[in-house]
């Protein structure tokens, strides 16, 4: 945790610079106006007993998290700090994170292509499956370095940054070592000629390592583990192509059971596009691809790679919460495929606006994979072929959504979704404890806005659920009023009516009003929140049942 005294000694060096002329560069930055922006989140609840739902029970009863982000800048320099405060942390957030303290602070100044970064910082490498350093507040994921990071821009399309540094681990920093370097080149900047070039080149290529000191008694493990990768883009006329290739080196850890086998992982994503189509293809193979800086640890703690996600992001409540898809990062295949099209306005078929169809789906399987029968003496785990769907299938999701404004005050979006989800490799559970097998549902969605007058709107959700298995059916009502650009208030009610179980059968209501003021936001909520996974991009966290009141400020400036 950051002191006091050093966080202002580096806002005093910073601030300094304003009477600093020995040098050029800070002669032209004395003459650049100073620049200071930030923003603060209260996020807080108190918690009600409630063992219909079997909500976990709060001994403090309140709980609370809090930020606050200062960022100065002033022409080539930028100081900044975050103050971070647990007391304690909300109900499905890590109890690791406790207390307050600034874990977040940094240094940067940019001359003549250099960009150099002391502290604290971001950083991600290509599609980040070996690197990416980043936060999500709201999965209480925020795994940023702590160190050195120089970039440099040479010109003519050629780039250069490297870092090294621990990452962030609650209020400390995990034990192991990050080293990495990445380098890009944009070829039609760097190759003469290729300018005008239809054909538009990116190719790029990282290394990354970590170290960790091997203190098992009882394996000798690797304590410098690389992990390399090659990447390119590729675009022409309406065409698009990414691809990414990464390889990683014997890594035991707690994630894959200790085992000596090489990681691979390949990523390749394909669009085309024109006015009123597209459509984008996308594909990748993954085999113990988990990288951590820390060998033992797990959920979200200390990773540093991302690896993407090929499943639609979905934000209706049913779609959203019930069951998301976790990015497997010992092992899957998985694709993915999106249609998207505009039916012409002022035609019988796209009605007078014209109407948007949405077409999606995912598809996610293990991998094709073989044991070994010499394990205690290779340590090799299995043996997988590469890119090639094992026999089990992950998950599977189809859905298409329409998007039509009738006049002037109605707009109607309707969504069709059908999913199947392994329970097995998933785990969800629930009041019922967690169901053993696969879980098929149809989900249906209608989505009605209506502007009263000018100012004055009211939107409705109607979703629906259907399932033979686990929870059973369920249904959803949202209704939301807003009074721009002020007011808005909303309830929701998630009602699980087909749970096998009667006593599961259960409302889960929620009220929230509030108020927003330029980049102010204030918020009241107050009732039942049911269990289950908050997913972003892939990755995922648990919320438990809770009941109560919640409070959320918000502000930037």
């Amino acid at each position: 945790m950051l002191k006091h005294k050093q966080l202002l000694l580096i806002l005093s060096i910073f601030f300094l610079t304003n009477v600093l002329h020995s040098q050029n560069v800070f002669q032209e930055v004395a003459k650049d106006p100073l620049e200071i922006h930030g923003n603060f989140n209260l996020n807080s609840q108190y918690y009600l007993t409630d063992s219909v739902i079997a909500a976990p029970t709060v001994a403090e009863k309140f709980l609370i998290n809090g930020y606050a982000n200062v960022i100065a800048t002033k022409g080539a320099f930028s100081a900044g700090a975050r103050y971070e405060s647990y007391e304690n942390a909300l109900l499905g957030f890590d109890p690791r994170y406790k207390g307050s303290g600034f874990p977040y602070r940094y240094f940067s100044f940019d001359n003549k292509g250099l960009n150099v970064t002391v502290g604290n910082f971001y950083e991600q490498f290509g599609t980040g499956m070996l690197l990416r350093s980043y936060e999500e507040r709201d999965l209480g994921l925020d795994n940023a370095m702590d160190g050195i990071r120089v970039k440099y821009d040479f010109g003519n399309g050629i780039r250069v940054k490297g870092l090294v540094g621990r990452q962030r681990y609650f209020f400390a920093k995990g034990d192991g070592i990050v080293r990495a370097i990445d380098g890009e080149v944009n070829l039609n900047e760097a190759i003469g000629g290729w300018k005008d070039n239809k054909l538009k080149l990116l190719v790029g290529a990282n290394f990354v390592s970590k170290y960790q000191e091997d203190n098992n008694p009882d394996l000798v493990l690797p304590e410098n583990v690389g992990a390399y990768s090659g990447r390119i883009t590729a675009r022409y006329a309406n065409f698009s192509l990414t691809g990414e290739y990464a390889y990683k080196e014997n890594d035991p850890s707690a994630d894959n059971s200790n085992i000596y086998k090489p990681g691979q992982g390949l990523f390749l994503s394909a669009s085309y596009s024109q006015k009123g189509f597209g459509i984008n293809l996308s594909a990748k193979h993954i085999d113990n691809m988990s990288f951590r800086s820390d060998r033992t640890e797990g959920f979200n703690n200390l990773t540093i790679n991302y690896l993407p996600a090929l499943t639609k992001q979905h934000t209706y409540n049913l779609a959203a919460t019930l069951y998301p898809y976790a990015t497997q990062p010992t092992g899957e295949v998985a694709f993915q495929g999106d249609i998207v099209f505009r039916l012409k306005k002022k035609t019988w078929y796209g009605g007078k606006y014209g109407t948007r169809i949405l077409i999606n789906s995912s598809l996610a399987y293990g991998l094709d994979s073989t044991g070994i029968n010499d394990q205690n003496t290779t340590r090799q785990g299995y043996s997988a072929k590469f890119f090639s769907p094992g026999s089990q299938a992950y998950f599977q999701d189809i859905n298409i959504s329409l998007e039509r404004k009738l006049n002037k005050t109605f707009k109607v979006k309707a969504m069709y979704m059908n999913m199947m989800v392994n329970n097995l490799i998933t785990r969800y559970g629930g009041l019922n404890g967690s169901f053993g097998g696969k879980i098929y549902a149809d989900i249906a969605v209608l989505d009605v806005m209506y502007k009263i007058r000018p100012k004055h709107a009211l939107r409705a959700e109607f979703q629906a659920l259907w399932s033979d298995q686990d929870m059973g059916d369920w249904g959803t009502m949202v209704l939301e009023y807003t009074y721009s650009p002020h007011w808005f208030v909303a309830i929701i009610d998630q009602y699980n009516y087909g749970n096998k179980v009667e006593k599961n059968q259960i409302h889960y209501p929620y009220g929230t009003f509030g108020y927003i003021n330029g980049g102010n936001r204030v918020s009241l909520g107050f009732g039942r929140q049911k269990a289950g996974l908050f997913c972003v991009g892939g990755v995922c966290r648990v919320v438990p049942a809770s009941n109560g009141l919640t409070i959320t400020v918000t502000s930037s400036f």
